[in-house]
């Protein structure tokens, strides 16, 4: 079986709704008294990502078939790219783009494998495009 990727049409996620958090990676341990012990609950920490996209008409249509038929209904993981991490700009430790041998910049990659999350992709209209929230488990 492979693992389907991520339609390449669809646009970056919107910023102003973007939310990444680390799952509860610790487990508390019992004690009677003194403070309280951690200890990990597993060893790779999946991260729980909440985002927006803001589509065409064609682009709703893609991301329905990738939903509804890819995935069968969320249920397939699937690969993404990162879009904290892919396509951007390498940058050196004053934020000044890094170019490479012939002066173009050079780009981080980095994708991610995930499912998504609990609840469908809720969509509202906005003038005559379509915004899709979603959230989704991005596996360790």
């Amino acid at each position: 079986m492979t693992v389907p990727t991520w339609p390449a049409s669809l646009p970056r996620p919107e910023r102003n709704t973007f939310q990444k958090v680390a799952l509860e990676a610790r487990l508390k341990r019992r004690i009677d008294a003194g403070t309280p012990g951690y200890r990990l609950r597993f060893s790779g920490v999946p991260y729980l990502v909440n985002m927006s996209l803001l589509l065409t008409r064609a682009g709703k249509s893609v991301f329905d078939l990738f939903h509804e038929d890819t995935t069968r209904w969320g249920t397939l993981p699937f690969w993404m790219p990162d879009p904290t991490t892919d396509g951007w700009a390498m940058t050196d430790t004053d934020g000044n783009p890094l170019f490479d041998g012939s002066g173009n910049p050079i780009r981080m990659a980095g994708t991610w494998l995930c499912m998504f999350g609990d609840g469908n992709p809720t969509e509202t209209v906005q003038g005559i495009e379509f915004r899709k929230t979603f959230s989704l488990v991005v596996l360790p």
